[in-house]
Order: C-alpha cells, then sequence, then structure tokens
C-alpha cells in the first residue's frame, strides 16, 4: 500500500479499472502501522520521501560536475566568452563566473577554451553573479610553487620587469621578486638595463614569509658550471702557459683577467715595457687577450699575470751600435728628486741624476730643469745590457766652465756672485753656472764680528768678492768679500793708540763690564773696575764719560778702555806735584830731620791710599 500511495500513475490506474470500489489508504488499512513507519522530518521539511537509489545518483552527478562554492580552494575554468572588458569562465556552477581582462595582461593571447586557474572571490553579487578571480588564484598557486622550487632547488623561468635600487625586479609564477645585481651573473654587471623584458631561469634562494619577498638567482644557476671549469682550469695552471682572458675589472693598480671562472691580476708593471699611468691606456673593459701565467700561490687561488712578457724585450732590440758617449733624444715619463727618467726608445728609459743635470755644484730638484713630457737631449754616460740601466747627462752638452777657470778668474780679480747657500763657517757664491765660491765667516767683514752668515747677507744677495785661492783639481775657489775695501783697522790703529782718550756713552752693560761705541765698527769694552767714576759710584748705561784707550789688539779686532785711568792718572800727578812743593819748603824753612819725615810720610800714605 506504501509503495501505491507513493506512485499517482498506479493509483490512477486502479481507479480506472474498479472505479466502483472504495480506495482504502494504508493509513486507513492499517492506522498503527502507517503511524509507525510515518517519516516525521519530511513532513515537516515539506519533502517528499525520495528512492535512496536515485538520491545517491544524484549526489554522485553532483560531486562530477559541481563545484562546491563554499571553499577557497583554487579550481579550474575554461574560458567560454570573452567580452571587451571581461571574460566568462565556466567551473562547472549553478552559473559561469566573471573575470575582469586586466587580470589576464600577462597573457595578452587568452583565448576562447582555454583553461585557467580561479578562485571564488564573490558567490553571489548584487546582480546574482559568481564573481571569480584569476589574480588571487595565480597567487596562492605562486606561493605554492615558489616554495616547492626553493625547497626542491628546481629551475624557474622568470620574466624581468623592471630596474630597481640595487637589482631588478622578477615575475616569477605571478609574484614579483627581486634579482640582486650581484645575482646577475659572476661577472660585474655595468648595464642594467640590457636584461629588462627578458625571460630568463633563476633558482629562488630566498623566501621571507612574513613579509612575503622572494630572492632570485641566475648566478647560482651557472656558478656551479664554472665551479667545475675552475677546478679543471687549476689543475691544468702551469708557470709559463699562455692562456686567453677577458678584462673583467681595471684597477689603478693593475687589471683583473676572467680566465674562464678563475681570475687573474696583471700588475701596472707586466702590462707594458714603457712605463704608463694608469692601465685603462692599454686594455679596456671586456677586451679579449693572451695573457702568461708568472706565478700563483700553492692553493692556486691567487694567479700572477703578465702581457709584456708575451713580446721581445725591449732592451733586447736596441741597436747594437748605441755606446757611451753618444747623443740620444727621448720623452720625460718621471720624475723624482733625485733625477728624471727619459724614454729613449719603447721600453729603453734612462735615468738623468741631478747631479747631471747641470755645472751647478748646488744639487736642487730635477723639477727646476725638467718636466714630464718634455723632449730632451742627452749624453750616455753608462751602458750596462745585462742589467739593463743607462744613465745620461745633460751637462755634457755645454763646456765645462772649470776648464778655463785660471784665466777667467785669477787670483786678486775681483767679481760679483750671488749667494746661494749658507754654512755655519761661511757663505756660498755662485760666479756663473759651474762655478761656486766659498767666503769664510771671517773674510766678510774688517770689523762685524759675525756668529752666523745671515746675520751679514741673506740667499739671493749680490755680493762683490775677491779670489783669494783656487784650486783647480778639487773644483774649490776660495773668497773674500771684504778684501773688496781697505782695512779700516789700518786707520784705527792709529786713531785709537794707546793712552789715547776718547768720549763715549755706555751702550750696553754685560758679564764683568760694560761696552762703549766710539764709531760704526770700534766697539770698545770697559772692565766692571774701570767703570769706578772718582766719586767711587760707578757709570751707568746711556752715561757718557772720557776714557783712555788700554788694550788695542788689530788682529783680534779686540779694543779694551778705561774711565778710571784718566782721573787715577790726574790724581797721581797732583800727587807728585805736592810731594815736589813740600820738599822745596822745608828744604827752605830748613826743618829738622824729624819734622821731614813726618810730611814725607804723610804724603806716602795719602799717595797709598788712593792707589
Amino acid at each position: 500500500m506504501a509503495e501505491e500511495a507513493k506512485n499517482p500513475e498506479v493509483e490512477t490506474q486502479e481507479t480506472s479499472t474498479v472505479k466502483e470500489a472504495p480506495v482504502v489508504s494504508e493509513a486507513q488499512a492499517n492506522p498503527e502501522k502507517f503511524l509507525k513507519e510515518f517519516n516525521w522530518h519530511n513532513y515537516q521539511e515539506g519533502i517528499d520521501e525520495v528512492d535512496g537509489k536515485q538520491l545517491e545518483e544524484f549526489e554522485k552527478l553532483v560531486a562530477e560536475n559541481f563545484v562546491d562554492t563554499l571553499n577557497d580552494e583554487v579550481v579550474e575554468g575554461k574560458v567560454v566568452h570573452i567580452s571587451d572588458r571581461d571574460a566568462i569562465i565556466d567551473i562547472n556552477a549553478k552559473s559561469e563566473g566573471v573575470i575582469s581582462l586586466n587580470e589576464f595582461r600577462y597573457n595578452p593571447n587568452l583565448a576562447v577554451g582555454d583553461k585557467v586557474e580561479v578562485l571564488i572571490d564573490v558567490r553571489e553579487d548584487a546582480t546574482g553573479q559568481l564573481v571569480l578571480s584569476h589574480r588571487k588564484a595565480r597567487v596562492i598557486k605562486a606561493w605554492d610553487r615558489v616554495n616547492a622550487a626553493h625547497d626542491s632547488g628546481e629551475i624557474v623561468n622568470g620574466f624581468v620587469k623592471c630596474r630597481t635600487k640595487g637589482g631588478m625586479i622578477v615575475d616569477v609564477f605571478g609574484i614579483e621578486a627581486f634579482l640582486p645585481g650581484s645575482q646577475i651573473d659572476v661577472k660585474p654587471i655595468r648595464d642594467y638595463d640590457q636584461y629588462v623584458n627578458k625571460t630568463m631561469e633563476f633558482k629562488v634562494v630566498k623566501i621571507n614569509h612574513e613579509f612575503k619577498n622572494v630572492v632570485v638567482s641566475h648566478k647560482a644557476l651557472i656558478e656551479a658550471d664554472i665551479e667545475e671549469q675552475k677546478k679543471e682550469i687549476i689543475g691544468q695552471l702551469e708557470k709559463g702557459q699562455v692562456l686567453e682572458g677577458v678584462v673583467k675589472n681595471v684597477t689603478s693598480y693593475g687589471v683583473f683577467i676572467d680566465l674562464g671562472g678563475v681570475d687573474g691580476l696583471i700588475h701596472i708593471t707586466d702590462l707594458s715595457w714603457s712605463r704608463i699611468n694608469h692601465p685603462n691606456e692599454i686594455v679596456e673593459l671586456d677586451q679579449k687577450l693572451n695573457v702568461v701565467i708568472l706565478d700563483f700561490d700553492e692553493d692556486k687561488s691567487r694567479i700572477q699575470l703578465g702581457l709584456k712578457q708575451l713580446s721581445k724585450h725591449p732592451w733586447e732590440a736596441l741597436a747594437e751600435e748605441v755606446k757611451v758617449g753618444d747623443k740620444v733624444k727621448g720623452k720625460v715619463v718621471v720624475i723624482a728628486d733625485y733625477g728624471a727618467f727619459i724614454e729613449v726608445a719603447d721600453g729603453v728609459e734612462g735615468l738623468i741624476h741631478v747631479s747631471e743635470m747641470s755645472w751647478s755644484t748646488h744639487l736642487r730638484s730635477a723639477q727646476d730643469f725638467v718636466s714630464v713630457g718634455d723632449e730632451v737631449e742627452a749624453v750616455i754616460l753608462t751602458l750596462d745590457r745585462e742589467e739593463r740601466k743607462m744613465s745620461l747627462g745633460i751637462k755634457q752638452l755645454t763646456p765645462d766652465p772649470w776648464t778655463d777657470i785660471t784665466e777667467k778668474y785669477p787670483l786678486g780679480s775681483k767679481h760679483t756672485g750671488v749667494v746661494r747657500n749658507f754654512t755655519n763657517f761661511g757663505v756660498f757664491v755662485e760666479l756663473e753656472e759651474g762655478i761656486d765660491g766659498l767666503i769664510y765667516i771671517s773674510d766678510l767683514s774688517w770689523t762685524k764680528k759675525i756668529k752666523h752668515p745671515s746675520e751679514f747677507c741673506a740667499v739671493g744677495d749680490k755680493l762683490d768678492v775677491v779670489v783669494l785661492e783656487l784650486d783647480v783639481e778639487g773644483r774649490k775657489l776660495s773668497l773674500g768679500h771684504k778684501q773688496t775695501t781697505d782695512n779700516p783697522w789700518d786707520k784705527y790703529e792709529t786713531e785709537f793708540a794707546l793712552d789715547t782718550t776718547h768720549s763715549g756713552a755706555i751702550e750696553e752693560l754685560v758679564d764683568k763690564g760694560a761696552t762703549v761705541k766710539f764709531n760704526e765698527d770700534i766697539v770698545a769694552f770697559v772692565p766692571a773696575r774701570h767703570l769706578e767714576k772718582e766719586d767711587g759710584s760707578k757709570l751707568s748705561k746711556g752715561e757718557t764719560a772720557d776714557f783712555k784707550i788700554i788694550e788695542f789688539n788689530k788682529e783680534f779686532k779686540r779694543v779694551v778702555a778705561s774711565h778710571t785711568a784718566i782721573f787715577r792718572e790726574e790724581e797721581a800727578k797732583n800727587v807728585k806735584a805736592a810731594a815736589k812743593k813740600a820738599a822745596a819748603a822745608a828744604a827752605e824753612a830748613k826743618p829738622t830731620l824729624g819734622d821731614a819725615n813726618d810730611a814725607l810720610q804723610a804724603l806716602k800714605d795719602k799717595l797709598d791710599g788712593k792707589a
């Protein structure tokens, strides 16, 4: 009865066949059983009871053909239509979804029938439309793929979008990853723009999950291969071996060469036989050239290379006829205080010492004679082909001024020279280039007492001199300046003779006495005991008085004077006159012998007391 109740067609047939028989339902026939088996849940929900097999079949069809729109899983959809702004995607849901074409800008070739990964963004918008997101699906999938590539070391493709500070921005699976400049290649990159808009292979080397940062490297892909090449190259290195390399970097001290994963250094001195100021005069970046291995350390991590060694040494090409005494021309390449290096041929240099630049005996800096780049002519003084050394001279191009020195500067001749230098004992005066003479300090002035020549003259001053001595072999010339004038001490010897009296003022009080200036040349010394005046006091600075010359030494220019000697000499004369007068008076008065003795004793005591 239950099945009949469920099937209306059966019920219709039965009623049509037996129209007259009354219909008796199961509830009426067996109410207890009906109530016991009645499905109250379906009754309350308003759902008719469905056959279990039909329900299972329906659920199976739904699982196979429709997606669950309640979860956030990425699903695959099919493009069924493309409009001007959107793409219609079928994901086997109740309705198709819509995705803006902006999310497919990376794929301008999107067409109907393409399968794409999508994420359900909005189940129903205001119009009841299912809204999908391809971008979000790509990001979710991209992070999964990036993490998997990082864990497995898988090589991924990336599109270099643009340049940024310190590197490049690369699109990897839809994620913007950072490519540091140091990770682009094993060699330094000078032009980053050449990689923009290119698709390259990378390795994911670092992921920051907190900040969602991804770092990729292209260099890591080739390092492994380069390391193998490096081991192979290092294992075959030998001194003297010639290899081809590429200029990797140029510095002020040398050039780094890439030998195929192994770097070597050509020092600036090994680039050219000629002297150069900077390596860029010889090589340029990325230039290919052959180099020779000069040396390397035990683990062959530091390789010293040479470029000039591949060509013949210029000294070996120097003509055999070149010999000492020949004149050569060259260019000044280096200047030092001690001389200048002249390049007389490519790679062949000679040194002109500063002493060979002028006949003058006063050594000066080489910069006073030549400058870098000057073209000069010189004479070869020494030549050593084995040691590859050459010394040159410029002064040899002119006659030696000492050749006819006796004719130009005979003894007693007067000349004018220039003060060039001082010593503690004299002054060097240059009469002409190469001819110097010495004026001893004692030959500077007849009258002045000079402690150092700088008190008398300065460098550059012109002085009149007389040739006093001449040593041709020793190239020495003795000069005198005071000899150009008469010796005033010849006149002073008479004017300031012993016992002559002169008037003067005390100029300075010095140890053990004072000085008195009688004229520009004569400054006399007055001992302390000779400063006493007649009243017992002593002369003070600036006080004028008469002085008697008590010593005059022409040779040592020494004059000693005394003020005390003047009045003591007058007193001695007065005592003598008084004694003579007293004696005469006594003779006239005929005094007794005792009186005469007393008078004489008094005079004697007086004289002794003043002495």
